[in-house]
């Protein structure tokens, strides 16, 4: 059907620049593309099942994440770029599943069994998501993994008093309810081989984390007294305790596992803790709460500093020899770091290098390694030159916990296609995998202001700093809700919350008159709905006029039909009409002209 090119124009526009479609900045960041909209707002709403839900359409470890997660949805949120006080995203997510969370909001359905096994290696977050999305696909799925428990470097990287094992334990208790089978203290390479996987599984998945520490070529490293974070952690998140620490500790690093190593050293027993980072104190890579939590407990920084010599006594560290850094990237911004004369020394027995992690090649060369001993995939897909080998997590890139998820999930699509013989490329585009940029751009609402952001409760510091029990307490009831209310809703969907025609027709207009242009025509009793006020206008940040649109749309509708409206209905406004302007009907004044 033909359209007048005024309607047409009109509506190209609101197809092309409504922005009903676009993502919030903190879904968009996240890489599991969580509805954080969606479940604060029913915090808010006191409705906190609802909630669980809403974050269990997409993540299997809300109370893990509402922990850990280094939360990038919070450093893009309105309330951060505009005042500097984030929405707490990830407290609130705790908030939600520890109140709500149980195994009978555990969805377990499944599509029927395709008959075809996968071997996942690697029981950390990046493989359990991979597994999960793959058993409710209906393949048979065996996790692998080294270690005697669950949870990867969640388990033996984070420490306890920042997650409790218990809780752990129990969400991953969500892959047995989906019928995913746990091989424990099988290591790859040693206790099976790896190309004995290839054989016996349809695919596989590598994803068994960067387990390996690095200390850089410094003088003296090789004294007794020095260790890596990941050794360290490992040995106290397994056994409480550490064989090597002494009574005076140097973690050498400026990021968050640094920090978990500084702040794990008091709960083993030693008396003295310093710090050293390249990094002044404004630019560590570490989150300002563990900062915050380290420098409470006890934890001396030295910031801007760099480690010229380990000294040692008999053997065993007796200090280190640091030196000034004056910066750290050049001016192209490589890692360069530039020192100055100035040094000191920091007497000390232990050292702990929280400086980087190795991926082990647990292929036997099968699959190519590249820096840092990530193996070299598709980025696309996440494929090997091994035909049914692909990779997930820290083993290709996935730094933090929820984007060891993402790229786990990713993993899993492909493999999912792999088995079914599809095309692994095809549509990926239209698939959001991982963050994106969001095209959002909407003006702060009316009316706001800065409003302080809620930080949830905390064991005073001179009593969790010996202790590994959990030592941050969450929300109550009463700040989650205060906190909750904080949220803008970044959304442009104003027009849906004013006008009930729109929600019984679409998601948004851009979807609607997309549509109508691809089809070349549309439904006349979508046209015929809206009554005209003009409200979905008023609240539109490019003020569309709908109403016009539709009024266009229905003039055409009726030229193209004689003349005569194409509803059904309407045919009594036909009669109405030919009956009301009748001689019969019509009524003459007197005195009145014909």
């Amino acid at each position: 059907m033909k359209f007048n090119e005024k309607v047409l124009k009109a509506a190209t526009e609101i197809a092309e620049g409504c922005q009903g479609h676009e993502s919030a900045y903190c879904s968009s960041e996240c890489p599991m593309h969580t509805d954080v909209i969606g479940y604060v707002d029913l915090i808010k709403e006191g409705k906190v099942s609802e909630a669980l839900l809403k974050i269990r359409e997409k993540l299997f470890l809300p109370g893990t994440l509402g922990r850990i997660c280094a939360h990038p949805c919070e450093k893009v949120c309105r309330r951060n770029t505009e005042y500097g006080q984030p929405i707490s995203i990830a407290a609130l997510k705790r908030y939600a599943a520890d109140k709500a969370d149980k195994e009978e909001f555990w969805d377990i359905s499944k599509d029927p069994a395709t008959g075809k096994k996968v071997a996942v290696i690697g029981a950390g977050p990046a493989g359990a998501q991979a597994a999960l999305d793959l058993a409710k696909k209906g393949h048979e799925i065996t996790i692998f993994e080294k270690l005697e428990v669950v949870g990867g470097m969640m388990r033996v990287g984070i420490p306890e008093y920042r997650l409790p094992r218990t809780l752990i334990d129990f969400e991953y208790s969500y892959l047995n309810k989906l019928g995913v089978v746990f091989k424990l203290g099988v290591e790859i390479g040693k206790d099976i081989q790896f190309d004995d996987l290839i054989k016996q599984y349809d695919a596989i998945i590598v994803a068994h984390g960067a387990h390996k520490g690095s200390i850089p070529s410094v003088k003296g490293k090789e004294t007794e007294g020095v260790t890596n974070a990941v050794d360290f952690l490992k040995e106290v998140s397994l056994t409480k305790k550490s064989h090597l620490a002494g009574k005076k500790v140097v973690v050498i690093g400026g990021g968050d596992v640094a920090m978990d190593c500084a702040r794990s050293s008091f709960r083993v027993g030693v008396q003295d803790v310093h710090l050293v980072s390249l990094e002044n104190q404004a630019e560590l890579p570490a989150s300002i709460h563990e900062q915050k939590c380290a420098l409470e407990e006890g934890v001396v920084f030295n910031c801007g500093w760099g480690t010229e010599e380990i000294l040692s006594k008999e053997g065993r560290v007796s200090g280190i020899r640091i030196k000034e850094c004056l910066s750290v990237f050049d001016a192209e911004g490589r890692f360069s770091p530039t020192f100055g004369n100035e040094e000191i020394v920091i007497p000390c027995d232990t050292v702990i290098f929280a400086t980087g992690q190795i991926v082990e090649d647990i292929t036997a060369g099968s699959v190519e390694q590249t820096r840092g001993g990530r193996y070299v995939v598709d980025k696309d897909t996440l494929a090997t030159k091994a035909p049914n080998v692909f990779v997930a997590g820290d083993a290709v890139g996935g730094t933090i916990v929820v984007e060891a998820m993402a790229l786990g999930r990713k993993a899993s699509i492909s493999v999912d296609r792999y088995l079914k013989g599809m095309d692994l490329i095809q549509d990926r585009d239209l698939i959001e995998e991982y963050s994106f940029k969001t095209e959002l751009n909407l003006p702060l609402p009316e009316g706001v202001i800065d409003i302080k952001r809620y930080h949830t409760r905390m064991l005073p510091a001179n009593e969790r700093k010996t202790s590994f029990a959990e030592c941050d307490l969450g929300f109550d009831d009463s700040i989650a809700l205060e906190e909750s209310s904080r949220c803008l809703k970044c959304e442009c969907k104003g027009c849906m919350k004013e006008c009930i025609m729109l929600n019984d027709f679409t998601h948004y207009p851009g979807e609607l008159f997309n549509k109508f242009l691809k089809d070349g025509n549309m439904e006349p009793l979508i046209a015929y709905s809206c009554n005209m006020c003009n409200q979905c206008t008023i609240v539109c940040p490019e003020e569309y006029k709908l109403a016009e649109v539709f009024g266009g749309i229905r003039k055409d509708l009726v030229k193209a039909n004689n003349g005569k409206s194409p509803l059904k209905g309407h045919g009594a406004i036909d009669i109405h009409q030919l009956l009301g302007f009748s001689k019969l009907f019509t009524v003459k004044q007197k005195g009145g002209k014909k």
